[in-house]
This record gives structure tokens, sequence and C-alpha cells, in this order.
């Protein structure tokens, strides 16, 4: 390398070489490149010469990144040796200022260039731009390309046949025409984005692929290429739109498109096909009139597990078929679903006459289909949209075609539904008040009213009986009733059961420390899936725990459905809640009969009377009515249970019920309305 001395670089082959090679190997080069490089860094070492034009050479090589300079002065420092510290420092110095004076001054070049080719490009363009416009009159009647200009406010001002052709228009339909209402609804803001980068000047032209409406109603892909035009001042003035279809190169993308919408099992187009039709058909150029009818195959998932999926599949065919000979003429038909079929008729007759189709294709449906010896029948459930179609809207025609077909099938299947707005308005409101439970139970809106339970032999109170409401902010109080109803249709029920129950607690805790024994018994419904719940028995002691309530202040009614609905597990757990001296009692709605074998597995600690047991006994009643009542009663006397009843009218009902071994009742004759916590607490303090 170099005389360790430092004296001077005496040229040996051997530690040229060598030098060359590390220093190459440091920053990628190859080792010749370096040599002569190498040889000026040496003679520098030892006198007092510039290398300035070393750091110049690395950038002419291409060895010009930050890296580079580094691991060369690391290097060179670290094997460039010499007595004076001064001189190594200027050779770093001096290699460091060549690379920055030769990397700036390439940097300059190629930016000049770059700016050179750019004001290059704009000027061919432009040019282009120029040529194209002194051609466009020549070719533009007589292209095969549709061509169209427009304002800047986006107007049809002039276009060529082969844009009419195209579009399937008459002129005097396209003339004057927003040119937004011919793109799909889906990229109509598109027209208003490449009109402002146009306007910005960012660019000269657009070219995009885009969607357009045929005055059918069908939806093709275009090839857009929008420019403007601008005037002598260099203002915008108009846009030439150059639209063509998609040529051959796509035409097998078309193709598989085209199988894309269509169902390979039936032969019948698929749902994203007839929402396409949907769309056509409520645009300006649709049927003034639609009809949207739905079938869905009742119980087709029977059909697929008792007999298998090809069997099924062989009954969709066939029910595609059929409905087929009753539509394929009078609308399109399409398979919507596994087990759905969408109809649409443009411009029905009337009502009855979109009926009496759906009726004979009901009848079709009803013959059975033979597989070897089992002939299968299936039903189907039909919702009837008829509405005006121009300015609807397809996605809310599909809700309410959806909406009636559970109309349908919630009144009991086999049957078509006719879409009623004033029933959906109902249904949607009740929907949006259930969907907003959870939320009105986050604000607090909910509150835990009783009903007073008294002793039909002195009157006195002896328990009460929760009641959950709701203190909705604009539709006003929602009782019980409402409530559970709202509950079921979003999973809620269990929630707010469990928040009732603790409430209830709560209060009657507090009732129970002020006023001891005089406290009324805590009575309220334990519904099936409360049962369900995997640590009823721990929830049930905790809250009791907390609200320091005893058990036995604590009475939960359990429905006449109830025993039908649970397992043993679930019956064994009420009986371990008794065990504990939580008491149960059988509310017994409608009088109904419930199997002694299922009582036999709850931990009954009386019975409840409401309906039909109570109104057989009112003055006047039915002797039919009395006598079943009476016979009810007595025999409930034979379980040797307190028997309670609810719903007591009259002086007279009251005076029969106690007779026949009713102790406690409760009704409008002991008042109608349901007291607060602090009312209830208001009544204790005055006994």
């Amino acid at each position: 390398m170099v005389d360790q001395a430092g004296t001077a670089y005496d040229g040996v082959a051997d530690a040229r070489n060598e030098f060359a090679r590390g220093w190459a190997a440091a920053i990628g080069a190859r080792p010749d490149d370096l040599l002569d490089l190498t040889d000026r860094l040496h003679a520098a070492a030892v006198r007092d010469s510039s290398v300035q034009d070393v750091g110049r050479a690395l950038v002419e090589l291409g060895f010009a990144s930050p890296a580079t300079l580094e691991q060369t002065l690391t290097f060179v420092g670290e094997h460039l040796r010499t007595t004076r510290t001064d001189r190594l420092v200027a050779v770093l110095g001096g290699i460091a200022a060549g690379f920055s004076e030769a990397l700036r001054e390439k940097t300059l070049d190629q930016q000049e260039r770059n700016r050179s080719a750019v004001v290059q490009t704009i000027r061919d363009t432009e040019a282009a731009l120029r040529a194209s416009e002194a051609k466009f009159r020549a070719v533009f009647r007589t292209s095969a390309v549709g061509i169209a200009v427009t304002g800047l406010d986006s107007e049809i001002l002039d276009f060529n046949d082969a844009l009419l052709t195209l579009l399937d228009y008459e002129p005097d339909e396209l003339a004057g025409r927003d040119a937004r209402d011919l793109m799909h609804p889906d990229d109509r803001h598109s027209v208003d984005e490449v009109a402002a980068v146009l306007a910005s000047g960012a660019r000269d032209h657009v070219r995009a692929e885009r969607r357009m409406v045929r005055a059918d109603g069908e939806v093709i892909d275009v090839v857009v290429a929008v420019s403007l035009v601008r005037d002598d001042s260099g203002a915008p003035a108009y846009h030439v739109a150059m639209v063509e279809n998609l040529d051959e190169v796509r035409a097998l993308q078309s193709q598989l498109l085209r199988q894309s919408l269509n169902d390979v099992q039936t032969g019948l187009a698929n749902r994203v096909q007839f929402l396409g039709w949907l769309e056509g058909a409520v645009g300006s150029k649709g049927p003034g009139t639609l009809a949207l009818v739905v079938f869905d195959i009742d119980g087709f998932r029977v059909v697929n597990d008792a007999f298998g999926h090809e069997v099924g599949n062989r009954v969709l065919t066939l029910v595609a078929g059929h409905l087929r000979s009753v539509f394929g003429t009078v609308g399109q038909l399409a398979r919507i679903g596994p087990d759905e079929f969408g109809v649409l008729v443009r411009d029905p007759v009337d009502v009855a006459s979109v009926v009496a189709l759906v009726e004979e294709a009901v009848e079709l449906l009803a013959e059975p289909v033979w597989v070897g010896e089992h002939g299968i029948g299936v039903t189907a459930s039909v919702g009837i949209v008829v509405r005006a179609a121009r300015g609807a809207d397809a996605s809310e025609l599909m809700r309410c075609a959806d909406v009636t077909l559970r109309w349908a099938k919630d009144d009991g299947k086999a049957q078509w539904a006719l879409y009623d707005k004033a029933r959906d308005d109902r249904d949607r409101r009740r929907l949006m008040l259930a969907a907003s439970v959870s939320g009105g139970l986050e604000q607090g809106d909910f509150r835990v009213d009783y009903e007073p339970v008294r002793s039909l032999v002195d009157g006195s109170l002896v328990a009460v009986e929760a009641r959950l409401g709701w203190d909705h902010p604009t539709e006003g109080y929602l009782d019980p009733a409402s409530l559970a109803s709202l509950s079921a249709c979003t999973g809620m029920a269990a929630r707010l059961g469990w928040f009732a129950v603790e409430q209830a607690c709560r209060h009657a805790g507090d009732w129970y420390r002020r006023f001891g024994s005089a406290a009324p018994v805590l009575t309220m419904d334990l519904t099936a899936r409360q049962c369900q719940e995997p640590e009823l028995v721990a929830e049930v002691r905790r809250l009791l725990r907390d609200s320091g309530l005893p058990a036995s202040m604590l009475r939960f009614e359990l429905g006449e459905r109830l025993p039908a609905l649970i397992n043993d597990d679930q019956a064994e757990e009420l009986a371990i809640l008794a065990e504990h001296g939580v008491r149960f009692v059988l509310d017994q709605v409608g009088g109904g009969n419930v199997p002694v074998d299922r009582l036999r597995r709850l931990p009954l600690h009386g019975v409840k009377f409401q309906g039909s047991p109570v109104r057989g006994l009112a003055e006047g009643a039915n002797r039919v009515d009395e006598s079943a009542a009476v016979a009810l009663l007595t025999w409930a006397r034979t379980l040797g249970i307190p028997l309670y009843a609810a719903g007591v009218r009259t002086e007279f009902e009251a005076r029969r019920l106690r007779e026949l071994g009713v102790t406690g009742a409760q009704g409008p004759l002991f008042g109608t309305a349901l007291w607060s916590a602090d009312e209830v607490a208001e009544v204790l303090g005055k006994a």
C-alpha cells in the first residue's frame, strides 16, 4: 500500500493494486477504474497537490450517491498513511469538495434537460391538438366514432349520427340535453370532475372508460375522450367528447360479463342483471308504472335436507320453468337468491292482472315433482309491489318487495301479499324504535314502575308487580307490552329483562330496609330466554345480595308456555333458586291446561289466572264460561298452593274469586295507574 513512514508513494504494483481493490470493494466499483485515482491520492499524501479531480472523477464514473462519498472518505482516512496529519485532512477535504461540485453541476444539467423535454412535450401536444381541431369539422359528420360538443355547463350543443346510433336516440331527444343524463348514475359525478381537471389546465384531454345508458335503459361500456377547446384569449369555450363502444379487444371480457349476469342452474338472469333492469326501469326513459314481484320457495331447505341438493336443483329448475311459462311474455324474470325469483313487469294493465298472473304461477308450483316414489310439492310466498316507475329508487323498490314478502310469510306462507305503504310506515317506525332500544337503555330512558297486588281478604298491599316502561323522547311512554314486541325484534329481551330485575331488586331492597315485614313481595316476569342463561342462579343471587332483598321477598312469574321451552337442566336451575328461597308462580294467561308432567318439572309456589277464567266470573257472564272458570279454579285449589288473579275489574269478580280460593288480585278494580318506586314507599309510609 503506502510506506509506513509516509515519506512517499513508491509505485510498487502490489501495494497500488491492493489499495485500489480495497477502495473498489468499499464503493462497489471495478479496481481498474480506480488505479489512476489511487496514484493521485498517494502523490497528494506527500506533496501539496489538489485532489478535487478525484472527487469529480467519482461522480463522472457514476458513483454519485452520498454513501459513495462517505465510504470513500472512510476508506482513504483509514488506509492512506502519512506522517502529516494536515495533508490527510487536506486530501479528504479535497475529495469531498470535488465530489460536491461535480454532483451539483450534474444535477443542474439534468434539471435543464428535463425542463427542455417538458417544454418540448407541451409544444408538441399543443401542435397536435391544433392540428386535430383543424381536421375536426372535416371528419365530424362522417366519423364512425360518436362525437358530441358540449357547453361548459354540460349542455349538448352538437353531435354526429354515430352518437345517435350508439345511444339509440332521435336527434330531438338529444339536442339540448344535459350530458350527465346519458351517464350511468354511478358515473355522473365524473362529468364535473373531468370538466374541472380540463378547466384547471392540468391536462388538455381526459380519456377514460365509463358507462352510459341507452334510450331503452341498457347500460353500455364506452371509451370517452374529452378535450377542452379554448377561445383566442385562452379562456375555456366548449368540450369535445369522442365516444366509442369497446372494440373487439374487449369482446371476450364482454362475453364473460354477460355470463356473470346469468344463473347457471336455471338459465335465468341473476340478481345483478335484475337490479340493472330495475335501475333502467326507474329512469326517465323507463315505463310509467312497474310491478315488482318476488317469489320465495317456502321450506326449500327441507327439500335439500331430505333429498339432497341434486333434487333441490331439479326443483329450482322446474320452478324457473313454471315462472317462465307465466311471465315469459309479459315480464323480465331472474333468480335473485338461493330460493328467490324476481319478476319485473313494465306498465302492467292493473294490479288485478298482476295478481292473476301470480295466482296462476302459485297454482303451477303446487304441482308435485316426482322423485322416485316421492311426489315433492313446493309452495311459494309472494310479495307484490305496483307503483309509478319514473323517479323511483331501485333499492327502495327492492326493500318494499322484501318487506311485502315477509308479510306473506308472517301471515302463514303459501300466499301473496300486496305492498301497503301505511303498514310499511308502521313497521318501519316499530323497527326504528326496536333498533334504538340499546341507545335508550344507555341514555337512562327506561324505568321500572309497579302495579299493586291486593289481598282479597282485607285489601292490604301484599305484593307489587314490576313493569318496565320506556320514556321515549319523541314517542312518549311505551308500555311493557310494546317493549316486549320491540325487544323480540332485536335480541334485546334478555338485556332489558335483567335491567328490570336489577332495578326492581334495588327498589324492593330499599323498601325492605325501611319498612321491614310490611314491605310488599316483589313479583315480576322471568322469561324463557332468561332461564336459558348459563349463570341464572349466580346472577339472581348476586342481585339479591347487592340489593339486600331477602330471597323470600322475590317472586318470579313463569308464562304458561315456559315449561315447554326449557330443558331439564334449566328447570334444575329454577329448583336451586327455590331452595335459596325464591318463589315461582305459573301465570296462565288464558287458563289453558299445562300438562301435569311439565308442571312437575317446576318448583311452583302459586298459580295466577287472568283472561277467560276471570271474565267467566263476571256478573252476567255466559254460563258455559262461568262453569269452565269455576271448574278450573276448583281444580287449582287441589294443588295446595296460593292462587292469584289479574285483570280484576269489579267487586263482583273479586268476591267470586275470593270464594273460589284466590287470595291476591290485581287489575283495574285496584287502580289503573302504575306506581313509581317513590310512590310505593309513600303508600307504605302511610300504612
